[in-house]
């Protein structure tokens, strides 16, 4: 019997949905974190009798059909990038975007990843780099014995060197920014690669046209909404147990079937 097998789908598809849905959950306090969903089509249809066939050697045809459908296919687990809320910290070298961009961050094989993190953090060298201890691009390196470290919203980040009054800058954070973020690829670590999807990186600097603004002293949380997905999990939870009892009554009808015809 074909409900099986259609079920089956169903039941697939859900508990696909459930995992999106518990990442999500899971990463709730993640620094810029973006939510994902789970998106489904159905799958190719059996057509017993095709609509707007002839029925009739007079020409007229049939205004309905008869389709029957194989189930549900995951197409997708696309990535919401809506802006999370900025929560402050007080930390000098912690920073967050609003709007839009990346921070770029140059990993060890000198290749190059993006994030929304700011969590920054200073290295035995002065550099500044990310949780991981990697290169924020452009490198900068804050002088020893420095004091009043500041980033403005153009990402200009500036210092009071030794025996000045003054501030001087020496370095600018720059954005990167992307035709179809959506299309990033995550690979953990709150980094993301280009991908063909995405489209080529653009550097720019904050506060330039199209750019996001660097606010200094805050991070970007997630942009999880607790309620809504204890929402959807409920929903794709009921939907995993109707598709069961499809599993369970069509097991029965095939048992009884097969009890008439022995």
């Amino acid at each position: 019997m074909q409900a099986l097998n259609t079920a089956a789908t169903g039941m697939a598809a859900q508990e696909l949905s459930v995992n999106v849905i518990a990442n999500n959950i899971a990463n709730l306090q993640t620094t810029g974190y973006k939510k994902q969903t789970a998106a489904f089509q159905d799958l190719i249809y059996e057509h017993i009798r095709r609509v707007g066939a002839q029925s009739s050697d007079q020409g007229t045809i049939l205004p309905i059909g008869i389709d029957v459908g194989g189930g549900v296919k995951t197409v997708g687990t696309p990535r919401a990038m809506t802006q999370g809320t900025l929560s402050q910290t007080g930390n000098d070298l912690d920073v967050a975007i609003t709007g839009e961009g990346f921070f770029k961050i140059q990993m060890p094989d000198g290749t190059f990843q993006y994030t929304r993190d700011g969590t920054f953090q200073m290295d035995n060298l002065g550099r500044i780099v990310n949780a991981q201890g990697n290169l924020v691009q452009p490198a900068i390196t804050i002088p020893q014995n420095s004091s009043g470290l500041t980033v403005n919203s153009q990402g200009q980040v500036s210092v009071t060197l030794p025996n000045t009054t003054t501030s001087t800058i020496i370095g600018q954070i720059s954005l990167t920014r992307f035709i179809n973020k959506a299309g990033l690829l995550p690979v953990g670590n709150n980094l993301f690669q280009d991908t063909p999807s995405s489209g080529p990186p653009q550097d720019g600097l904050a506060n330039a046209e199209g750019y996001g603004s660097i606010t200094q002293g805050s991070l970007e949380q997630s942009n999880v909404d607790v309620v809504s997905e204890m929402s959807n999990m409920i929903a794709a939870q009921r939907a995993y147990e109707m598709n069961a009892k499809v599993i369970s009554a069509a097991d029965q009808m095939l048992q009884t079937t097969s009890g008439l015809f022995r």
